[in-house]
């Protein structure tokens, strides 16, 4: 493999001790006093019951939103005016978890924000529990099956799919082996009409400088079997609409991987009259939302070819775009859907020849914020303001076209707020019908770690096969 070192972001990411880097490579000692690494200074975190089972935590500390499917107790709670994701699981892959999801923090890869580890816990009869992950609760996001429990459109496995490709191609990008893909293992996120996914489960993950093509290739076959798998259980459930081919959304996400990787990382060969395709390459990695830090350019030795190779350093084109221009911190597509609206604002307001940034100032307070203050408060924990702008937009367009007409802003959210926001809630029986298959799932730790809670089988490394 090249040599090849990793993002120095990476480096002193986090103080916890994982089990790899342990002595002999066995989990450290259980502490005999509770012991909480936060990355967050809540005081309230210490005032939780960390002495009982979280799956007998009070109902008064727990938050009502959907879980996904784990093999561990997994329970959202409210410390003070955050939500945080608590999941019950083995020290040595707590800490090495917490770890993990550190490192990515620091390289802004989407993954949920790591706020603690505990260890230490003991009941009160002085019998040890297992260690706690805790994460910071992703607003807005949904577990896929809360997500199809809802009225969406037809093609949402397919939409779902795409985004966990862009995720997966993100993460191989910077050296991350998942080792467990699967749609139970990331969150969605609406980005306008499409989805983006947030990596929420990383236990068997391990970041590496690069990637063997084995590594990549093993990972897109085990997430194609996954989802297959997923998605007939949905089926099984009736939860997936009868004209959706399980098999050929599987293999839906090999083609959208091997075509955005191959759209990334391709070299291409242009005669010395054919530098305006450069422009082109670079400009088509802006659309797919990628930025370029910079080409490498080579000419053959007769001087007839050259070779560009684009280092792409992240995706978020327009999200940075428009955070730059108005502070908004949103999804790829939300973005590129609110700076067609204030393009479309400079227009009609003629002032394409004044700087962006005055008028974006101007689209801002005339336009976004008083639309996406009329969001009705019971909502506003349901929806997000760039999502319903977006949406507001859609729907103003569709009634246009219904009276042959423009229709103020106002009209257009009103009738917005009235006919479509209501599907945005979960019915209260689905949603204990998802929490109940998501408890459902959880199996017993030391039947798969052992008795020390250290799994003797687990090798990270096992996965560096030779390209």
């Amino acid at each position: 493999m090249e040599n090849v070192e990793l993002d120095p972001r990476l480096v002193q990411a986090t103080s916890v001790k994982a089990v790899d880097e342990a002595v002999g490579g066995k989990r450290p000692s259980e502490p005999k006093a509770l012991k909480i690494t936060a990355a967050s200074s809540n005081p309230k975190m210490f005032t939780l019951p960390w002495h009982k089972p979280l799956s007998q935590w009070p109902d008064d500390l727990l938050a009502n939103l959907p879980r996904g499917i784990s093999r561990h107790v997994v329970r959202f709670v409210r410390v003070g005016n955050d939500v945080y994701a608590m999941k019950e699981i083995t020290q040595s892959v707590a800490q090495r978890e917490y770890e993990l999801l550190r490192q990515l923090e620091k390289i802004d890869v989407p993954s949920v924000k790591p706020i603690a580890v505990v260890t230490g816990r003991h009941d009160r009869d002085g019998k040890p529990l297992e260690a706690m992950l805790v994460t910071q609760h992703l607003k807005f996001s949904l577990p896929y099956r809360a997500l199809f429990a809802r009225n969406l459109r037809e093609d949402t496995a397919d939409r779902l799919i795409d985004a966990l490709a862009v995720l997966l191609v993100r993460l191989h990008l910077i050296g991350f082996y998942w080792g467990d893909v699967s749609l139970s293992n990331v969150l969605f996120l609406r980005d306008a009409d499409c989805f983006a996914a947030v990596l929420v489960d990383a236990e068997t993950g391990a970041l590496y400088p690069t990637l063997t093509e084995g590594q990549r290739e093993y990972d897109i076959d085990l997430a194609r079997t996954n989802i297959i798998g997923e998605l007939m259980d949905l089926s099984s459930g009736k939860l997936l609409p009868d004209d959706v081919d399980e098999i050929e959304v599987g293999n839906r996400l090999v083609e959208r991987y091997h075509s955005l990787w191959s759209a990334l990382t391709d070299v291409e060969s242009f005669s010395p009259d054919e530098m305006w395709k450069i422009e082109k390459r670079v400009n088509k990695l802006n659309q797919l939302g990628f930025d370029v830090d910079e080409l490498e350019m080579n000419t053959s030795e007769d001087g007839n070819r050259v070779r560009v190779r684009p280092r792409v350093v992240d995706a978020g084109y327009a999200s940075r775009k428009l955070l730059r221009l108005t502070g908004l911190d949103v999804q790829e597509n939300q973005a590129r859907r609110l700076l067609n609206d204030l393009d479309a604002y400079r227009t009609s307001t003629w002032r394409q020849g004044e700087d962006l940034e005055i008028v974006a100032t101007d689209w801002m307070r005339e336009v976004f914020e008083p639309t996406v203050r009329m969001i009705p408060k019971e909502y506003r924990s349901q929806i997000e303001p760039a999502q319903f702008f977006h949406e507001i937009l859609d729907h103003r367009w569709f009634l246009a076209e219904k009276v042959g007409h423009d229709v103020p802003m106002a009209e257009a959210v009103n009738s917005y707020i009235e006919n479509v926001l209501p599907q945005y809630k979960i019915d209260a029986k689905v949603m204990d019908a998802i929490n109940a298959d998501a408890d459902a799932g959880v199996i017993d730790d030391e039947s798969s770690y052992g008795d020390d809670g250290y799994d003797p089988d687990y090798d990270p490394d096992a996965a560096v096969w030779a390209s």
